[in-house]
């Protein structure tokens, strides 16, 4: 039995993750983006897309079961945003604006599913923005900080 669920029935939820109690307000439901509230703070979401499978699946089905390569609007852009791999706690930052960062220093601990992730830098370069800040509940895919 499948279930699907009513998003426009289903405008506020309230959870309870490791002791922290969240109250989620679903503003609107567009495709697969969803634009919600978390706390009090605005976020846009993008849904998985559900993956129908046929008997004979063709290459052109397997290719499109990969997630999408995110477009680069400004190739030329030298600014790196660092986002949250996964959803999580900030437990410390470790720079500010303005530190010079080489590949492999760490920028912050990010607390999740229980377990502390040290995120790294992954390019050379000077911290332009911190976006974020210590305790705070981070999405998945959110900007935490701006190299330049």
């Amino acid at each position: 039995m499948e279930h699907k669920i009513d998003y426009k029935k289903m405008k506020n939820f309230k959870f309870r993750i490791n002791s922290n109690n969240y109250k989620v307000n679903i503003k609107s439901h567009e495709g697969n983006i969803i634009d919600l509230e978390v706390n009090g703070t605005s976020y846009s979401v993008q849904m998985d897309e559900e993956i129908k499978k046929t008997k004979t699946p063709t290459l052109v089905r397997a290719a499109s079961q990969r997630p999408a390569e995110p477009l680069k609007v400004n190739p030329s852009s030298s600014t790196s945003k660092i986002v949250a791999p996964i959803p999580g706690v900030i437990m410390s930052i470790d720079v500010k604006v303005g530190d010079i960062l080489k590949i492999g220093d760490r920028m912050l601990v990010l607390e999740a599913m229980k377990m502390e992730n040290n995120i790294v830098c992954e390019k050379a370069g000077t911290i332009t923005a911190i976006k974020i800040s210590v305790g705070q509940q981070v999405l998945q895919n959110e900007v935490m900080i701006e190299i330049g």
